[in-house]
């Protein structure tokens, strides 16, 4: 019932009810969760990466190939405090950026499946978070291990082929991100062919 200005009820229209009866039967499209989980992807592999590689079994930190880097960076080597501290703080900084993408991709989800509810796929955003992954991979490794060069993915002395190890890095990048592909693409087919 609409109230009109004189405050009487008034019936709503024929073309108002048929509107409304639409909007309600409509299907409604599944939520587009690839956005969020590629985000969150990146987020959580550079957590992977920042938390296993850099602490957990210190095969490097963000800066512990300087000076041999290709920016010129002053030396931090790893093997003294003040080197060490300067590292930390770079993986703190490298921590920031990870945490920072998680936060948008948990935003972008919530806005994207809370806030306008339908059917959604966990294959499809699981996809996008392997995808993101892979994509992390690829970046971080092409950047940092290859272009500036200021930290390889092993970097112990006893080490004798760090190209081989940075080159796995970018296949274990290149594997997740085909696979999350795919996988978020099978999801979004299921999801879409059963509404």
């Amino acid at each position: 019932m609409v109230i009109t200005e004189h405050t009487e009820l008034a019936e709503p229209s024929e073309e108002q009810e048929l509107r409304t009866e639409a909007r309600d039967v409509a299907p409604r499209k599944p939520p587009r969760v690839g956005v969020p989980g590629l985000l969150l992807g990146i987020g959580l592999g550079g957590f992977v990466d920042g938390i296993v590689l850099h602490q957990v079994l210190q095969w490097h930190h963000m800066l512990s190939n300087t000076p041999d880097d290709s920016l010129g960076l002053e030396a931090y080597p790893v093997d003294t405090v003040a080197g060490l501290e300067t590292n930390t703080l770079a993986d703190g900084f490298f921590h920031v950026g990870t945490w920072i993408a998680v936060v948008l991709g948990l935003a972008v989800l919530w806005r994207r499946v809370v806030k306008r509810p339908g059917p959604w796929s966990g294959r499809a955003l699981l996809g996008a978070v392997l995808a993101g992954w892979g994509l992390f991979n690829l970046v971080e490794g092409i950047v940092d291990h290859h272009i500036l060069q200021i930290h390889h993915v092993r970097m112990e002395a006893d080490v004798d082929n760090v190209l081989l190890w940075d080159l796995g890095f970018l296949a274990s990048g290149a594997v997740l991100l085909a696979l999350g592909t795919a996988l978020h693409r099978w999801g979004r087919r299921r999801t879409i062919d059963l509404r």
